[in-house]
């Protein structure tokens, strides 16, 4: 598999601020590869360097196997799409798609011809005549996506580009620059501190804290295997067991992950199933979320554990009822997920 993008020790230092601190990363030909972290985590930073609004403190970036860690922005094939779309207010919209083409000093007609087709692409047929300020803010975000992609970039470098829309808008956006991606079949580097975006678009994603790099994987494998407490704690709802918890719970005391989801509820003290860790506590919240139900149990170790449940045939009512009920937590044993520091 072709390498399009790669870190090699590469920092950003300001001052004495530790941006981007010594990672090393490859992100493939034709990935949706996601950077997801909380704010000034190193995402960000990261991306700037590609695209070549930063430059690297130390180390080097190679594009396609070219040093690039000291060239200018323009001198990139990298084009990048920001949250605020950038998009030129007084021009038309097929105009703002085409105007790299005409910078380019591609005819009219053929600009004119091929920004029609980004408008199909991204299902804004027939809007070319409008201005930026007649769209909504999910057609605006559409518009500068066909202008970043109307030059054919190898690499196509995103920012937040969903930060401003409304939810349900977000969600839809997100599928429809999955699909957009496969369409084109070029690398992807998306930045995002949204969980659910980076799980559901991402082939691979990064997580990135104070600066490094936390792991690299599929959503599934950060998702279900993290490697360290803050991709646990971050990428989703965890709970984190230690200490003398863990050593009463698995007969271990290294610390261990369990999803919410993966614990079962249960008012049976039979003996423990084979394969199966339990303990024991008493429901001090639960707050319904409409397709589910999460659970706070404050454990009899010490503690507390949060457990999801899907509302498949219970009413509100019937689970508001289990607010400080004695209740045992099962979980199978394969599961619990060894934990780093």
């Amino acid at each position: 598999m072709q390498t399009a993008i790669s870190f090699i020790h590469v920092s950003r230092h300001f001052g004495e601020v530790k941006a981007v601190d010594d990672i090393s990363l490859d992100i493939f030909d034709g990935e949706f590869f996601t950077l997801l972290g909380p704010s000034g985590s190193g995402k960000t930073t990261s991306l700037r360097m590609v695209a070549g609004f930063d430059r690297p403190s130390q180390g080097e970036i190679f594009l396609h196997g070219v040093n690039v860690s000291q060239l200018p922005p323009y001198e990139r094939a990298v084009n990048t799409v920001f949250q605020d779309y950038a998009l030129f207010p007084h021009m038309t919209v097929a105009d703002n798609i085409s105007y790299g083409l005409m910078i380019k000093k591609v005819p009219k007609a053929e600009r004119l011809r091929r920004a029609d087709e980004m408008l199909e692409m991204v299902r804004l047929p027939n809007l070319g005549g409008r201005k930026p300020s007649q769209l909504s803010g999910g057609q605006r975000q559409r518009v500068a996506l066909a202008r970043a992609l109307i030059n054919k970039p190898p690499v196509l470098l995103l920012d937040e580009p969903l930060g401003a829309l409304d939810l349900k808008l977000r969600q839809q956006m997100q599928i429809e620059l999955k699909t957009i991606q496969q369409q084109v079949g070029i690398t992807f580097v998306y930045v995002t501190h949204d969980q659910e975006e980076a799980l559901t678009m991402s082939d691979r994603l990064a997580v990135f804290n104070h600066g490094k790099i936390e792991q690299v994987g599929s959503p599934a494998e950060i998702y279900e295997r993290p490697a360290t407490a803050f991709v646990a704690g971050f990428v989703g709802i965890s709970n984190l067991i230690s200490g003398s918890a863990a050593q009463a719970i698995s007969g271990s005391d290294e610390a261990f992950a369990v999803r919410p989801e993966k614990i079962h509820l249960s008012n049976d003290e039979n003996p423990v199933p084979e394969g199966m860790l339990a303990t024991d506590g008493v429901v001090r919240e639960v707050i319904y979320l409409g397709m589910y139900t999460r659970y706070i149990v404050e454990l009899d170790l010490g503690g507390e554990l949060t457990v999801a449940h899907q509302n498949l045939e219970t009413t509100s009512m019937d689970v508001l009822a289990a607010r400080n009920q004695r209740v045992r937590l099962l979980w199978n044993r394969s599961h619990m997920r060894p934990i780093g520091d």
